[in-house]
Formats: structure tokens, sequence, C-alpha cells
């Protein structure tokens, strides 16, 4: 599939182009900028990252076995004091959440590395759309579409002041 870089001086443009593209449906944008702005962002509109799920295993894991290995020593070690009982929960709560704020921790970077595919990215390489210009006054718009919608995009990109339109190898 044909990827179409386009890239605009201004943020105002980039929200432009990218809601009209979004309401045409193409779903495959990519924005660089140089700083975040508010009004590129609400026109991604992207959908919640999936990192939250793994958070949410982790922290999950972790409660689990909080209360797993504290009522498993009290079995396996009885203190008998007053007639309480061994495995009393109020007290391994503390250890419950611990452990919790821990495995969702560690599930978050793991989710982070799955998700994110940060091995690839952090040996220096670039998405292909990637320009050192994004990142310093420039912003870019990268958007993947079928043959057909080439000149489509590319028109519609020039319609929002784009000072530059190409064409991306993969």
């Amino acid at each position: 599939m044909p990827t179409v870089l386009g890239v605009f001086d201004a943020p105002g443009d980039v929200a432009g182009v990218a809601t009209k593209l979004r309401n045409r449906g193409y779903e495959d944008l990519e924005v660089y900028s140089p700083a975040p702005f508010e009004e590129i962002e609400e026109a991604l509109d992207e959908k919640p990252s999936g990192v939250r799920i793994y958070t949410l295993i982790g922290g999950l894991i972790g409660v689990v076995t909080g209360f797993f290995i504290t009522i498993w020593m009290s079995n396996d070690w009885q203190i008998i004091v007053g007639g309480k009982p061994f495995a009393s929960i109020p007290p391994y709560i503390i250890i419950a959440f611990e452990l919790t704020i821990l495995f969702g921790g560690l599930g978050t970077v793991l989710g982070m590395f799955i998700v994110g595919g940060l091995p690839k990215g952090a040996l220096g390489t670039h998405d292909a759309g990637y320009d050192a210009r994004f990142s310093a006054e420039e912003f870019g718009l990268v958007v993947t579409c079928g043959e057909r919608d080439v000149a489509e995009i590319d028109s519609l990109l020039r319609a929002f002041s784009a000072t530059e339109v190409s064409l991306v190898a993969e």
C-alpha cells in the first residue's frame, strides 16, 4: 500500500487535514510534531493504548499472589495466638496491595515493550515517513492508503497548505 507524506508549517493545517481524512474513512494516520498541540490530538482522536490491559493483568496477578503467599505461609507455619484464625485477611491486605503495585508496574513496562515495539525503535531506526525536520519546526502527516486514493490525498494535502507532498518508500 502506498504511503503519502505531507509536510506542513502550522499545527492548524495538520489538524484540519487530519480531521478531513478521518471523516473520509482513513484510519491509518501518523502525525509527527515538534511539540504536543491540543488541536492535533483532538483531530486524531486515538484509541486508548493497549498497555493498560497489561497493567490490569499485572495488578490482578499481584493481588492474587499477595493473598496466596501470605495465606499459604500462615497455614504452613501456624502461630496460634489467642484463638485467632490462621489466615486472617486484614493483615494480608498490605502485602497484597504492595504486590499489586509491583506487578502492575512490571506489567506496564512489559506492555510498553510489546505494544510499542520498543526494541525496533530503540535501535535508532525510525518509521519510513519520519524526517529530522519534524523534530525542529515542521509538521508531518503520513497517510497509508490504496493505489487509487493517492491523487485524492495529494490534492487534499495541498489544499490544506502542505509545503511538500511525496510518496514514501516502505
